[in-house]
């Protein structure tokens, strides 16, 4: 098969994808998009940094860049993307897959996913919003799925240290654990200029619909509006979370009056010691300022 308009393509590969599951995907990528014609540079490091530093390097001018991982992965070449002005493209190969999945891209098949982005390659890519998440000393950190500070990051931080759990079973156990410490949060919010100080068990501003591996937090989220969905949760019993929770996969907890969604450009997010998180990726301490770039990333999809 071959391409009829070749590309410079600049594949970046989590080499530890899925706990190494997927490890050979990312060599499979650039063999299947090599042999549709297009001019290949395959990107393969120990750590997201050093992958940082080559892939900047690698990419030029109208070059595409092909992340093959999960949601770190889509992070990290979002952030690239938006930094070098080229298009992305992504091949899931992780455990979350959260904007793969909203942008219906092929799970569970590296051949098939490839084959849909060398089809997308002969189109225009989409242009979908970013969010940014900015500190008080002006540094910007860039996501594409959402952001998380609360019992939500307490979450994320925990289940990125069980490595021997796969899936979106990695958050369901993560969660359990950090369950047996619950406890509401006092924030300042201020939402499109308007502050609000009240205690909540979850606060996440989102860009897409999902995190975690496929928990429909926002499930009404567009990533093409120009808003960002920002979702709290009202304090309750550790019984009553665990009833809402099972029904965040489908969605279904929105209908809860506890459960709070409201959309907004600019959310200044207030708490002390909380850490927050977006992409699955750890940012910084609270206070960060989230705010929207509307349109700003072309994607093959």
């Amino acid at each position: 098969m071959s391409s009829s308009t070749a590309r410079h393509i600049v594949v970046a590969i989590n080499p530890r994808a899925s706990f190494g599951k997927n490890e050979h995907a990312g060599a499979e990528v650039a063999q299947l998009l090599a042999a549709a014609g297009h001019d290949v540079v395959a990107l393969r490091e120990d750590d997201y940094p050093a992958l940082e530093i080559s892939a900047r390097e690698a990419l030029r001018p109208a070059s595409v860049l092909v992340v093959v991982g999960g949601d770190g992965m889509v992070h990290l070449g979002a952030n690239l993307a938006r930094e070098k002005q080229v298009a992305l493209g992504i091949i899931p190969a992780g455990t979350g897959n959260d904007l793969a999945r909203h942008l219906g891209l092929p799970l569970g098949s590296i051949p098939e996913a490839t084959a849909h982005l060398i089809r997308a390659l002969e189109s225009n890519p989409r242009q979908i919003d970013v969010g940014v998440a900015t500190s008080p000393h002006g540094r910007e950190h860039p996501f594409a799925c959402v952001f998380s500070a609360g019992f939500d990051a307490l979450v994320n931080e925990r289940a990125n240290t069980l490595r021997f759990i796969r899936g979106r079973h990695r958050y369901t156990v993560a969660l359990l654990i950090e369950l047996a410490k619950l406890r509401p949060i006092t924030y300042t919010l201020t939402i499109d200029g308007v502050e609000e100080t009240a205690s909540y068990l979850l606060v996440a501003v989102a860009n897409s619909q999902s995190f975690g591996g496929g928990m429909k937090v926002t499930p009404d989220a567009s990533l093409v509006d120009g808003m960002l969905d920002v979702f709290t949760l009202d304090p309750l019993s550790r019984l009553a979370f665990l009833r809402i929770y099972p029904r965040v996969f489908q969605g279904l907890h929105v209908s809860d009056p506890r459960v709070h969604i409201r959309q907004a450009r600019s959310v200044r997010v207030e708490s002390d010691g909380i850490v927050a998180y977006a992409d699955g990726e750890r940012l910084e301490a609270l206070p960060l300022q989230v705010s929207l770039e509307p349109a700003c990333l072309a994607v093959y999809a």
